[in-house]
């Protein structure tokens, strides 16, 4: 049977004598470790590899707002403060909202089938925004379509981590969910660093259109910023080539809708949601917001120089947070991460408030830094508590139940199913994160004149992801240690 597999899901072309489907896999076993060893693996690795490089455009496409509306004015948009803020929120909120329905789009149509469909959707802002920004006459709503579009990019998170967690024996979750995620978020620091760069030349030639007069403190410049969104494009149209060839649907992850929707009532289907919201939520909601914090409160500095490091920093960091809840337990590594966290939010405050000190911006950076790096870490371990909160469940359904018994192995796929759709909507939620943090922003400094308001109640916030993750996982008595 392994053989049969291998033969069937490396398909360069539909060739005679193949199925109908050739993409999909109908025998799964990545407990069993000769299966696994023999079989397993490679195709796991496979998928993940391209599952990575279809998140990280779909991160990129998502993010591209936080450095544009930084540039926006630049160029002769006249749009206030809070404009920009709500151009770089608004993908957040689309993308929250549609990581759920794309989370549970891959146990309905494939994850093969449903990473085509993702990718191919991200042409559509792309091209908007190319076109948008070439004409100084576009007005604000078009830009807010837009803006709202590329939430495309942000639903792309929900269904590759519910893909990839079914290719994956329990053991090697954390790892491999922390190094899909890490792929994607690293989408983020990219857009951030390569659309300052992009932006200075005629990078397609007289296909990339005519370039804008910019005015950028008080020196004019030349500037193509549809090269912002441009630059994707024909990384969009080779990931739909990869996906196409060389990824895999599985069978054992089919399932329908309506079998999903009662994990709604899992009540750690909320309290996971609360905890990734404070650690992914802040990584995406801080990314998003980050250029134009640095912009509105340190006007002097050019925020694209910096902005990208935070979020390579929380990238590249995640998937040893995954790694490390593999090893000391999430629950752990979750509770002792949110009270940095929590120190390091302190340190962004202090610096903010005493902003016009010597020396105030590296601090406030510095400490950002550190926020970056624990959300990184974050990341990793609350994702990596999932997938062993709710096997913890669904094996005590099975009590007596021996150890390699039909009955525990299908308590393993169950709770294979249940965890894909808990990630999907844990996600989901998380994501708007992405849309409060710079709002909050924008809306604090439009009511006070300064963030500091939204940075408090981040605070606050924190607290309250301490006191759960201690009472539910980490303390001695603990409802489910892990």
């Amino acid at each position: 049977m392994p053989s049969m597999i291998e033969e069937k899901t490396i398909p360069l072309s539909r060739g005679a004598g193949q199925s109908a489907d050739p993409y999909t896999i109908e025998h799964w076993e990545p407990e069993d470790e000769g299966f696994w060893e023999k079989t397993g693996k490679k195709i796991a690795a496979r998928n993940l590899a391209f599952s990575i490089f279809v998140e990280f455009l779909g991160f990129s496409v998502w993010q591209v707002w936080s450095a544009v509306a930084a540039q926006l004015p630049n160029i002769g948009f006249n749009f206030n403060v809070n404009q920009l803020f709500w151009l770089a929120a608004l993908p957040g909120l689309s993308g929250a909202t549609l990581r759920l329905p794309y989370g549970l789009a891959v146990s309905i149509f494939g994850g093969r089938n449903f990473t085509l469909m993702s990718a191919a959707l991200l042409l559509i802002p792309s091209t908007g925004l190319a076109l948008a920004v070439q004409n100084p006459a576009t007005p604000f709503s078009v830009f807010v379509t837009l803006a709202f579009l590329t939430g495309f990019g942000g639903g792309n998170f929900a269904s590759s981590m519910a893909n990839i967690q079914f290719f994956y024996p329990q053991k090697k979750k954390g790892l491999a969910l922390g190094l899909n995620a890490a792929g994607g978020n690293i989408g983020v620091s990219v857009v951030q660093f390569l659309v300052p760069i992009v932006i200075t030349g005629a990078v397609f030639g007289g296909f990339g259109g005519n370039p804008e007069t910019a005015t950028v403190n008080g020196v004019a410049k030349t500037l193509w910023l549809q090269n912002a969104a441009l630059i994707w494009i024909p990384f969009i149209l080779l990931s739909l080539f990869t996906s196409w060839f060389f990824m895999n649907n599985l069978k054992v992850a089919k399932t329908s809708l309506s079998s999903q929707l009662p994990v709604l009532k899992n009540k750690h289907n909320w309290t996971m949601s609360w905890l990734y919201l404070g650690t992914f939520g802040s990584f995406i909601g801080y990314s998003a917001g980050f250029p134009l914090l640095i912009k509105s409160q340190f006007p002097g500095i050019n925020p694209l120089q910096y902005a990208f490091l935070g979020p390579l920093v929380g990238s590249l960091i995640r998937p040893v947070g995954g790694w490390l809840a593999d090893k000391i337990g999430g629950a752990k590594v979750t509770f002792w991460n949110f009270l940095a966290m929590s120190l390091a939010l302190l340190g962004v405050i202090y610096f903010l408030a005493h902003k016009a000190d010597p020396g105030a911006f590296a601090g406030f950076f510095t400490a950002f830094l550190v926020l970056f790096f624990c959300a990184g870490i974050g990341n990793g371990s609350t994702f990596r508590m999932i997938p062993v909160i709710f096997r913890t469940q669904k094996l005590r359904e099975f009590k007596g139940v021996k150890e390699g018994s039909a009955a525990y192995n299908e308590a393993l796929k169950e709770s294979n199913k249940e965890s894909s759709s808990i990630i999907a909507f844990v996600a989901a939620f998380a994501a708007y994160g992405a849309f409060f943090v710079p709002k909050s922003y924008g809306t604090s400094i439009a009511l006070t004149g300064s963030p500091l308001l939204a940075l408090y109640t981040f605070l606050a916030f924190y607290a309250t992801c301490l006191a759960i993750t201690w009472w539910f996982f980490a303390r001695k008595d603990a409802e489910i240690p892990c």
